[in-house]
């Protein structure tokens, strides 16, 4: 089931909800259409499935490139190269599901906008914790406030996000430092 529905991911990254259709889903996840329909109740199951296995996926990568960190400053920068690395070439193309679905979808659909607002705070309230790591660690000076830098870090980890889907080259190195100066 995790390999089908992360090939639903994929679809719905690429061409977004709306344009996505039963038949792509059976095509992508290789499963006939009657089965889709018996795991899951419809089409928006099918991408409220993907949506937690993509986010699920997503914090165990942002987890694991803090992990690399010795301590809070290090981690967010760790963080910080994982976003750019996954908003680059042919991946970052592919886009985020969870800003393509807050764009598309969170306006017209209560459970998917819960969810996505879920994901961007619970993103936040991990970036403030790596703040607040470094604060106490000194890598992070005190004057530093973590939950409205956590705020603003989001804002440039999603808009990562949104400009890896066009074919705009991202300097790694060079914006990571730029978004770094907001730690010092």
């Amino acid at each position: 089931m995790d390999i089908a529905l992360e090939r639903a991911v994929r679809v719905f990254r690429e061409r977004g909800y709306h344009a996505t259709s039963i038949g792509d889903l059976a095509a992508a996840m290789r499963l006939a259409t009657g089965s889709i329909y018996k795991a899951f109740r419809d089409k928006h199951a099918v991408f409220l499935a993907a949506f937690e296995r993509y986010t699920h996926l997503r914090q165990e990568q942002t987890q694991q490139a803090a992990a690399r960190g010795a301590n809070g400053r290090e981690k967010i920068r760790n963080v910080l190269l994982s976003y750019v690395e996954h908003s680059q070439g042919s991946e970052g193309r592919r886009g985020c599901l969870v800003v393509g679905s807050a764009v598309e979808l969170s306006a017209l659909d209560p459970v998917v906008g819960a969810r996505v607002n879920a994901q961007l705070e619970a993103n936040e309230n991990f970036i403030a914790g790596l703040i607040r790591e470094g604060l106490a660690d000194g890598s992070i000076p005190r004057h530093v406030d973590a939950e409205d830098t956590a705020r603003l870090m989001i804002c440039i980890t999603q808009g990562l996000r949104v400009v890896g889907k066009s074919r705009l080259r991202l300097e790694a190195l060079r914006l990571v430092g730029v978004a770094m100066k907001l730690l010092t």
